[in-house]
């Protein structure tokens, strides 16, 4: 990892679960040493989130705690915080995500430990933020999604709210503008030698993706409802049922891309001025226009769609599960999947790195360590403390 990006770059994660550990692992996949913190004995619930392995760790913990050094240290023991403060005096950035006001009564608030170290930067990842009414309740993703509006779109028309896919998704965006916050402040501080801290509600990066939701309401009132797998936007712009009980994506966002599919479908009248050829008009019969389609795509394996639509230059794509995904030769040459060789648990698939780099690509050098694994190395390395100083710190139950 000597010559990549992030190299020289030392980072302090005391975050726990996804998105501020999320964040955290973004940059040790580019070089950047990562200090993961836990209490000592239980260390970060995301070890026991979702499916055990034979580890003992979770496979939620061995993809996303990918890259980084393990240490255990109780920072609500004076001994443990006094220990930290020394860390801080040697890093770049600090990570965390306790609820506003906890480590300031620890002593460890942003002020504190810019006293410390001036270069300090620091991300804060919360459920709402560090300002507004509702900065002290505690809350997870599956929250945010429904309070920023996401998972009131998903879903049919006459059925409850859905969750959209993955619960956790409000975490990794979060996690994803973290770690993009901290290169622009490190970027700052690069120019004016001051440090910064980064305010991220969980809530801030879902709102951010909802499109033209916030304008339109602004400025007509249209509240947006559910519309299962359509887009208000265009149409045909949906999923379609194929014969071999497949299903697939098509999206035909203009006149053009429209007039390629009737093409396609053989059907070329249907893309005629006095018929379905503008926008417009496909949006009032949409109900129409999606059941030609269907109708079109049902008497067809997906295979056969995916290829007539590819040859007419229409964008269609399978719907995947998992199972298909890890079929995809797309995934694995791209490495958007990959295999790492793990001495804790041999080979495992994990996601691999976003984005690619020409020059300096990220890497993947171990998935999840051990809790206190690196106890040793880093109190060493870090704060020359010694094997011995170390049992007792541990004794004490410091470390």
């Amino acid at each position: 990892m000597a010559n990549m990006p992030l190299t020289d770059l030392r980072v302090l994660d005391i975050s726990t679960f996804v998105g501020a550990p999320f964040a955290a692992a973004c940059l040790a996949e580019f070089g950047a040493e990562v200090i993961k913190i836990e209490k000592p004995g239980a260390g970060d619930s995301l070890r026991q989130l979702g499916t055990p392995s034979e580890t003992g760790d979770s496979y939620f913990w061995l993809s996303e705690a990918r890259n980084k050094k393990c240490i255990t240290l109780d920072l609500q023991k004076p001994e443990g915080a006094e220990l930290f403060r020394r860390m801080v005096h040697k890093a770049d950035v600090v990570i965390e995500n306790f609820r506003p006001g906890t480590l300031e009564k620890w002593g460890l608030g942003f002020q504190d430990l810019l006293a410390i170290n001036p270069k300090l930067v620091m991300l804060r990842i919360s459920a709402y933020g560090d300002t507004g009414p509702k900065k002290h309740l505690p809350g997870f993703a599956r929250i945010a999604q429904a309070y920023a509006g996401l998972t009131y779109l998903v879903g049919q028309p006459d059925t409850p709210p859905l969750i959209a896919g993955s619960t956790t998704l409000a975490d990794y965006i979060s996690g994803l503008y973290g770690a993009y916050g901290i290169l622009i402040a490190l970027r700052v501080r690069d120019r004016t030698g001051a440090g910064q801290y980064i305010d991220i509600g969980l809530h801030d990066g879902i709102f951010r993706f909802l499109d033209e939701l916030a304008c339109v309401y602004d400025k007509t009132g249209i509240v947006r409802e559910r519309m299962g797998t359509e887009t208000p936007s265009s149409t045909p712009h949906s999923h379609y049922p194929t014969k071999d009980r497949k299903w697939v994506a098509i999206a035909c966002t203009n006149d053009r891309m429209f007039a390629r599919l009737a093409k396609v479908m053989a059907q070329p009248e249907l893309a005629a001025a006095g018929e379905y050829g503008a926008k417009a008009k496909r949006l009032e019969a949409r109900e129409h226009i999606n059941r030609v389609v269907s109708d079109w795509t049902s008497t067809l394996s997906a295979e056969e769609v995916i290829q007539r639509c590819c040859d007419g230059d229409v964008p269609c794509g399978a719907v995947n599960s998992i199972a298909e995904i890890f079929s995809e030769k797309q995934f694995w040459e791209r490495e958007t999947l990959t295999r790492i060789r793990d001495e804790r648990i041999g080979d495992l698939a994990v996601p691999g790195v976003v984005p690619r780099l020409s020059a300096t690509p990220g890497k993947i050098q171990h998935l999840g360590r051990g809790l206190g694994e690196h106890n040793a190395e880093v109190f060493r390395e870090w704060l020359d403390i010694s094997d011995s100083e170390l049992a007792d710190l541990k004794k004490q139950g410091v470390v």
